[in-house]
């Protein structure tokens, strides 16, 4: 079962990823991690990444298809996989699709995590990130015991700086532009389904089971 989340950065796609991920046994595939792990390893590919992360912008669409296409083409990915941050324009989606399709396979379900833009705000305003271990938190949802520091390993906690309200805003603004349009694409394609992201992440897990069965 290959699945695609959408939905606009902080709509809370990775959470659920992860969990369809645990629930049906598949890879949870984040090019939001995958791109962490190389700024945090400080290679050449992380610092052009970062660039355009603290910027609020897209990372081009060749370094983001690269990375992705040889993630899935490793052996845990056989049995499908969850893609979390990919694709993330139309060209994107149309690579991976051909990619795919030389393979005789296709993506089974792209799921839209729908939250409106002053919501995402307010919400990604309130996360927290470990400087150390990367461990996340968020001051109203999942608070540290203690404030400002990790409880994984004791370190500081930041507001990131793709976090804050500003680049919020404009990251909002780059996803309706570019990202958006895939909604269209995958509903044409008969694969999308929407779930309502502002419920809580106990009621957005139990609507996806549905749909995937």
């Amino acid at each position: 079962m290959k699945i695609i989340m959408l939905g606009a950065p902080g709509a809370g796609k990775g959470t659920q990823a992860k969990l369809i991920a645990e629930k049906y046994g598949l890879p949870h595939v984040s090019t939001g991690d995958i791109f962490r792990a190389n700024i945090k390893n400080g290679t050449e590919l992380g610092k052009e990444a970062k660039k355009y992360m603290d910027a609020g912008a897209l990372v081009p669409d060749e370094l983001t298809v690269k990375i992705l296409l040889d993630r899935v083409a490793q052996k845990d990915c056989e049995g499908g996989y969850v893609l979390d941050g990919f694709p993330r324009t139309i060209p994107q989606a149309q690579v991976l699709e051909d990619a795919l399709a030389k393979l005789g396979e296709s993506i089974d379900y792209a799921i839209n995590v729908e939250v409106p833009d002053e919501a995402i705000v307010n919400r990604m305003s309130g996360r927290r990130a470990c400087v150390s271990c990367g461990a996340t938190y968020h001051i109203v949802n999942i608070p540290p015991k203690k404030e400002g520091i990790c409880d994984v390993c004791g370190s500081e906690l930041i507001l990131r700086d793709d976090d804050k309200p500003e680049t919020v805003r404009k990251r909002l603004e780059v996803y309706h532009e570019q990202t958006q349009p895939l909604v269209d694409f995958y509903q044409n394609k008969g694969v999308l389904r929407e779930v309502d992201g502002t419920k809580t992440m106990e009621e957005i897990f139990d609507s996806i089971a549905k749909i995937l069965g």
